[in-house]
């Protein structure tokens, strides 16, 4: 039995689905993440461990405001899709996203395997995400955050 601060990533629940409102969240296909950083204690960035099945999406295609992101494939094949286009990556390969770049991004898996990748962010009060593919966009009142169409309207 490991105590903290290490981590066995099989032991931390899995979260499967998304927070999307349909007819976004049926659109995730099979994914699953494990927080590790959370599994840790960590406040200032996130750390995932997820795992794509065959045709499931990391997310909707979306760009932050203030958060960096980082991706590490792990093992298995993924398609990133990004505003310039797709490009293939394989166990080994990683990708960046810096804050406030308007290039939206998303991984697809197009393969027959499943593919596991580490996903690192940093947790930015303020923070907002674009998806501009999507009428969706987040909210926030005195309840919390909320999913919205991009006219305000709630979802």
């Amino acid at each position: 039995m490991v105590k903290l601060p290490v981590i066995d990533p099989a032991s931390v629940p899995e979260k499967r689905g998304s927070g999307y409102p349909e007819p976004f969240r049926s659109r995730m296909g099979d994914r699953v993440k494990r927080r590790l950083g959370d599994a840790c204690g960590l406040t200032k960035f996130g750390v995932n461990l997820v795992t794509l099945g065959p045709g499931a999406q990391s997310a909707l295609r979306h760009w932050h405001t203030l958060d960096d992101e980082f991706v590490y494939v792990l093992s298995g094949e993924v398609v990133l899709v990004t505003n310039e286009g797709s490009q293939v990556l394989r166990a080994g390969m990683g990708a960046g996203y810096p804050a406030g770049k308007k290039d939206a991004h998303h991984f697809v898996n197009r393969s027959k395997a499943p593919v596991t990748y580490l996903e690192i962010g940093n947790r930015t009060e303020g923070d907002n995400a674009f998806y501009p593919d999507d009428d969706l966009m987040w909210g926030e009142d005195e309840n919390g955050t909320f999913a919205a169409h991009k006219d305000g309207r709630r979802y």
